[in-house]
């Protein structure tokens, strides 16, 4: 798995070939096996395919086009439009796109309590981690993915359309690779660890 670490990359390239079910089916249980925040494991995932996808991408454009009309969600980040656009080009080029969603969360818009935030936080953490699994199993299989947070310029659109309980929380688009990328820099040791004795 260490190997998988290294090399998985974030993948804005892929190929139609079809992803057999056993494959997509072992990338979900790995996710499934993700550590839980008290073991609530509050995951669900919606998998996207086929006659399903043009759907979905369709609510994902009319997100983007509320959003560049002046009701947004997102006011202070019209300058990631234009990536959001380009991630739906990807996300219609990938054969499957997988949507996670905090089935224990509350909406987007739902004021929380402290303690209710702290339970959300950690929630997301537990999620977060399956999406991590996902991604190294993915990598391992030599399927490539990408990470998806873009899903927050159409958030309503694609809520409604998932028709899901729950808060969703980012989607991964899945497929075989038509690039292979370098690894993109990461910070120094020194820079992100400190070490107490």
């Amino acid at each position: 798995m260490i190997n998988a670490i290294y090399e998985r990359r974030s993948i804005r390239k892929f190929s139609t070939t079809p992803i057999p079910e056993k494959e997509l089916l072992d990338i979900i249980q790995s996710g499934i096996k993700a550590p839980s925040s008290k073991n609530r494991q509050p995951w669900k995932y919606i998998v996207v395919q086929g006659q399903a996808k043009e759907e979905m991408l369709k609510a994902f454009r009319q997100g983007i086009a509320r959003e560049e009309s002046g009701n947004a969600l997102l006011p202070q980040s019209r300058q990631h439009i234009a990536g959001a656009k380009y991630t739906v080009e990807i996300m219609q080029q990938a054969p499957v796109s997988v949507f996670v969603v905090n089935s224990l969360g509350k909406d987007l818009f739902t004021e929380l309590t402290p303690e209710e935030r702290i339970y959300d936080i950690c929630n997301i953490q537990s999620i977060s981690a399956s999406i991590q699994n996902m991604l190294l199993a993915a990598t391992e299989k030599g399927i490539g993915s990408l990470w998806i947070c873009d899903i927050y310029f159409a958030y309503e659109e694609l809520c409604q359309w998932l028709n899901c309980d729950g808060q969703l929380i980012a989607a991964i688009a899945l497929g075989y690779p038509e690039e292979f990328p370098k690894e993109r820099p990461r910070r120094k040791m020194d820079e992100v660890v400190a070490w107490r004795s």
